[in-house]
């Protein structure tokens, strides 16, 4: 029995557990792109699947509705791969452990990749129900969009006739939304050369954090593991000797990272249990700064063996604690215009440290352009100024607020004709793609929105079942008053 099976609307979480048994992090995406063009072969429909693997697939009006203008339906293939840990799963292989908690679906101990899942699943579902009342389809899934939106960059989107666009990448019921940051990625390298010593070896972990997206979730102040490790590291310099022989931390770059280690060599035992008894007390007071967001943090230090280990040469570990502790992270600016809105930020997601080189990737958000700019030209001069090197790509767009948008009010309307309710416009600090259809395509009428799901971006995501019939039911009904 599949664990969706008994969940309403049956077709789309059908879809949707199908999915979650294709592997699709991002730049993995070529299975589940040919299982679209699988569905589409099956239901004799029109579809284009270029070289990056996106995809497009088309649907003809239903009865009554042929001489209705095409729409839109847009979401993103991949899904930001992150599991607690301890967790064995290979998300290159595997498919994801699904379970029903309440009115919640969950994956065991991974992300859900309701992020944007349920935006295929709710489009295969339309796609496959001919009964539905509609105007021409354009189902538009694009991959990458959680590194950089890359599909939606090198798309060509010039076949395309619609010029009202839903997309469904938001993860909170009742809200839709009229514009979103721009952002970019930078990745900060410095070159470390080595030495070897001998030594007694120990593992240092901050871990215990909330984590979340670094976009919708950077206003909830949750630490920043690998910031924090860095912080932890350069105090403990001042007081102790010790070489760093490894470094790592987070797994994608707009995800607030929970965990960060080193193994750091000290000369005795002694030496090594005064630094772990620093460590401790060192643990209460980020305990204690930390108690509201991230109520779970903890700093451990475990002994290892005895002997020799390649570690970083003494100027290059000050090169690389001083990168730690001086770098830009999280808020830098909220946004004037709209109160609570977050306007620039940088997450420090991914941290590695190899034979050769140090590096930090960032994710860069911001809905004024010049000062997305003028964050990444303070990581350039950090980084140079220490000798290393800058990589900057990914570059998206800000989606503009458009003062006067029909696919807006028809949506407010539809939900508060459904619901009862009366649906929130806001502005979102996270990257959507509807900033780069927009550019693309001439006078497009855009609103993102979805169902409840908590937690993106970390094994806790949850999506809300109950949520996401409510939006099938808005989704339906708004596509049959586009006649």
């Amino acid at each position: 029995m599949r664990v969706c099976e008994q969940l309403e609307p049956a077709k789309v979480f059908a879809y949707f557990e199908d999915i979650c048994q294709i592997p699709h992090g991002s730049r993995n995406t070529k299975a589940i792109s040919d299982y679209c063009v699988s569905f589409a072969k099956e239901h004799n429909l029109r579809y284009i699947q270029d070289e990056d693997n996106n995809v497009i697939i088309f649907k003809e009006a239903s009865a009554g509705y042929e001489n209705s203008e095409p729409v839109i339906i847009q979401g993103h293939l991949d899904m930001v791969c992150e599991k607690e840990s301890g967790v064995e799963i290979d998300f290159e292989k595997d498919g994801l452990t699904l379970y029903v908690d309440g009115d919640f679906l969950k994956a065991k101990g991974t992300t859900l990749g309701g992020d944007d899942g349920i935006a295929v699943a709710y489009a295969l579902a339309i796609l496959d129900d001919d009964s539905l009342a509609h105007p021409p389809l354009e189902v538009v899934f694009t991959v990458d969009e959680e590194i950089g939106m890359l599909g939606a960059e090198s798309m060509d989107l010039s076949m395309l006739k619609g010029r009202k666009l839903l997309n469904i990448d938001s993860d909170e019921e009742g809200i839709f939304l009229t514009s979103c940051a721009g952002g970019l990625q930078a990745v900060c390298e410095l070159p470390v050369s080595r030495i070897e010593t001998e030594g007694i070896s120990y593992e240092m972990k901050v871990s215990g954090l909330q984590g979340g997206h670094s976009g919708s979730e950077i206003d909830k102040e949750h630490g920043n593991a690998i910031f924090l490790l860095g912080r932890v590291l350069e105090s403990l310099s001042r007081e102790f000797s010790f070489a760093i022989a490894e470094m790592e931390g987070g797994l994608k770059d707009n995800a607030i990272p929970r965990d960060a280690r080193a193994l750091i060599v000290v000369e005795s035992e002694e030496a090594g249990n005064e630094l772990c008894g620093k460590l401790q007390a060192f643990e209460q007071k980020l305990q204690k700064e930390f108690q509201v967001s991230d109520p779970d943090i903890t700093i451990s230090c475990q002994k290892l063996a005895n002997g020799k280990r390649s570690v970083l040469h003494g100027s290059s570990a000050s090169k690389v604690l001083f990168f730690l502790r001086t770098m830009p992270n999280g808020i830098q600016h909220m946004s004037m215009d709209i109160k609570g809105l977050v306007e620039t930020s940088l997450n420090a997601g991914i941290m590695r440290l190899t034979e050769e080189r140090f590096s930090v990737c960032f994710a860069v958000r911001s809905s004024v352009t010049s000062r997305k700019w003028e964050v990444a030209d303070r990581l350039t001069f950090l980084t140079e100024f220490l000798g290393g090197e800058i990589t900057i790509s990914g570059d998206y767009p800000a989606w503009e607020y458009k003062a006067d948008s029909a696919m807006r009010e028809l949506m407010a309307e539809t939900y508060r004709d459904l619901f009862g309710e009366e649906a929130k416009i806001q502005a979102i600090h996270a990257g959507l793609e509807c900033g780069l259809f927009s550019g693309k395509i001439p006078g497009l009428d855009c609103i993102s929105f979805g169902p409840n799901n908590f937690d993106i971006h970390t094994p806790k995501e949850r999506l809300s079942i109950s949520s996401t019939e409510k939006i099938w039911k808005l989704i339906v009904e708004f596509l049959k008053r586009l006649k």
